[in-house]
């Protein structure tokens, strides 16, 4: 297998480093990720300059892996060209410094850069730990990314979606199991904090508190709040079909 793997913490990130390692267990891979930190770029192009690709060492064995002066999507993007005339067969994101569920999901450069997998029909993961720590261990989150992967490749799982996986901060043998779940939802309160600076100017600085909303054990911070690992199916096509009919109704009476 051809696996391709991005993040959005950069290329040197710890996270990415045991992601590299649990996936070589399954073939070839190349990291195309950014230069330097990119959190929260969600889906972000970059259109106003031109985008450098400069090969690296990097801390694992027969792996080659290149830093891209550019968003996550970027580099997914890239390293699909750069691949061709083949489609990777497998695409991973990750793992991420700290959790990638609920809306965050949409602000999220690891999941963006797993999205663009989907969108060529690419089995595409996006792995998450839920710690923001500077010392964590991404060991475990690696193996579960890894059994995920497995199962899904055996198992055959269609290729238009988007499997988000987040594993808790835990032990491995603490870890209670898998759970399939849906987005979850929360609310942050509280989201800018006003600061001057040095001149009287004022200033904002992104502050909120996340708030759960939906306490539904099925959701994805539900269930790794409780001590079990989510993976959670993310549609390619954001089409809400199940309005479609009365949207049409609707749209007669505009003239």
């Amino acid at each position: 297998m051809r696996i391709l793997i991005s993040n959005d913490d950069g290329i040197h990130f710890p996270g990415i480093i045991a992601l590299a390692k649990a996936m070589s267990e399954l073939g070839e891979v190349y990291i195309f990720a950014p230069d330097v930190e990119r959190s929260a770029a969600s889906h972000a192009l970059t259109l106003g300059s031109p985008l450098r690709v400069k090969e690296v060492p990097f801390e694992v064995p027969n792996v080659k892996a290149f830093a891209v002066t550019g968003t996550p999507a970027d580099c997914v993007k890239i390293g699909i060209d750069f691949l061709a005339p083949e489609k990777p067969d497998l695409v991973v994101s990750g793992i991420n410094k700290g959790p990638n569920m609920c809306c965050d999901i949409m602000y999220s450069g690891t999941v963006a850069a797993a999205y663009e997998g989907a969108y060529i029909e690419t089995l595409s993961l996006a792995v998450s730990l839920n710690s923001y720590s500077a010392d964590v261990d991404y060991t475990v989150a690696a193996k579960w990314g890894l059994k995920c992967a497995r199962k899904l490749i055996e198992t055959k799982a269609d290729k238009n979606f988007v499997y988000n996986i987040n594993v808790p901060n835990l032990p491995e043998n603490e870890i209670k199991g898998i759970k399939t779940t849906k987005m979850g939802f929360i609310e942050y309160r509280g989201g800018y904090e006003k600061r001057v600076d040095p001149y009287g100017k004022p200033y904002y600085w992104v502050n909120g508190k996340p708030v759960v909303i939906d306490k539904n054990p099925d959701c994805d911070n539900n269930a790794v709040a409780d001590g079990y690992v989510s993976i959670t199916p993310l549609n390619r096509d954001y089409t809400a079909y199940s309005l479609m009919d009365s949207l049409k109704e609707m749209c007669k009476n505009i003239k």
